[in-house]
């Protein structure tokens, strides 16, 4: 018997992979990024600026900017539960992030076609100012999960 997946499923296994995802993310969780919203093709991150991520011109270094839209690209790609890496990414530059601004990336899933994808982030800043854009191409690894559900529903990292 063929089980179709209905909306709240997909949701929960969103939150469910992003919640594994995050456990192990050493990089994104090092900077203080923090998962602030997760549908399934979609995800939000939020960073705060802080001292060490300055420059020589006392703005946030371009890339930690480009990390904090990667990670959020990288939690929307993943989102279905089939695990999906970068295969290379854009990003422009519209203004300076400094010291204390709070800066949040959405992503958006663009399209997602056999084993790849297209997804936009814009990064903002606490005063709705555009920082950045970012897009970002996703490949789709053939059989590979995040996480695996088990028998009872749970889930575990795969």
């Amino acid at each position: 018997m063929t089980r179709s997946v209905t909306a709240p499923d997909t949701q929960a296994l969103a939150e469910a992979v992003a919640a594994a995802m995050l456990a192990n993310d050493r990089a994104t969780t090092s900077l203080g990024i923090h998962l602030i919203h997760i549908t399934p093709g979609t995800a939000s991150m939020r960073m705060t600026v802080l001292e060490h991520m300055l420059n020589g011109h006392e703005t946030c270094h371009g890339g930690l900017i480009a990390t904090l839209a990667d990670s959020a690209f990288a939690f929307a790609c993943n989102s279905y539960n089939e695990t999906t890496v970068a295969a290379g990414f854009d990003v422009n530059f519209i203004a300076p992030a400094k010291l204390n601004d709070v800066l949040t990336a959405t992503a958006a899933e663009v399209s997602r076609s056999g084993r790849t994808g297209v997804y936009d982030v814009v990064v903002w800043n606490q005063h709705q100012e555009r920082i950045a854009v970012f897009r970002g191409r996703s490949y789709t690894m053939l059989g590979r999960s995040v996480i695996q559900q088990t028998s009872t529903g749970a889930t575990q990292c795969a």
